[in-house]
């Protein structure tokens, strides 16, 4: 399976199979959503920046609610949790996405805003590959962040929903988030897509992986 990252939350999960999954495309956050196609897309919440369904092509299968599904051959769920930590008082609800792709579960935790839980964790064990806003201020902060990955302890996990070049929202940074692992740990290697197999998987350890906004949803020029 590929995993390219498309900016923000936004991620283009391409199966073996040719299945396409893209999660939270965004519309204007100061910068533009590629132009792209999907056969799924998914919506972790209503927000401007994580809802742009419109951009995207292939007419997809749009899934922006609670349940579980099966897309292309692909398994599918999704978990009710909050944006914040007052259980939706503040901004509402927030859906974390669980996907079987080639063997590899990943989960996408959109905007979570609530603190770790037992009975959260339960439900999305278990995890290979996370994919985990760090930027604070409208989700988990980089601490939160980092008991997350304590719990769940995927093999990989790449930062997302964190201030990058050109961003126009007021969030952190990921160095701070980044600090919270060894160096040696954390692979900050300028890639805007990696290909993963399950043998790739190491359930013994944990590589946080920091990617590169593409610029288009295929090959870079």
């Amino acid at each position: 399976m590929k995993i390219r990252y498309l900016g923000h939350s936004c991620f283009l999960l391409t199966e073996s199979t040719g299945t396409r999954i893209l999660t939270d495309p965004y519309g204007d956050v100061g910068f533009k959503m590629p132009r792209v196609e999907a056969d799924v897309v998914s919506v972790s919440h209503g927000h401007y920046d994580h809802n742009n369904v419109k951009a995207v092509g292939g007419n997809p299968v749009v899934l922006d609610k609670e349940g579980q599904y099966e897309v292309g051959g692909v398994e599918i769920i999704a978990v009710k949790s909050y944006h914040d930590n007052a259980n939706g008082e503040e901004r509402g609800e927030n859906l974390i996405f669980k996907f079987r792709l080639d063997g590899i579960e990943v989960c996408h935790l959109g905007d979570l805003g609530e603190e770790c839980s037992s009975s959260l964790i339960e439900m999305l064990l278990p995890v290979h590959v996370l994919l985990i806003p760090v930027g604070g201020k409208y989700t988990i902060d980089s601490e939160q962040a980092k008991e997350y990955v304590d719990r769940i302890m995927p093999s990989i996990v790449i930062p997302m929903h964190y201030k990058s070049k050109g961003l126009s929202l007021d969030i952190d940074k990921p160095d701070a988030f980044l600090s919270e692992f060894e160096e040696e740990d954390v692979e900050e290697t300028g890639a805007s897509e990696i290909e993963l197999t399950r043998d790739d998987i190491d359930e013994e350890t944990t590589k946080i992986i920091l990617m590169e906004r593409a610029k288009n949803a295929g090959k870079d020029a």
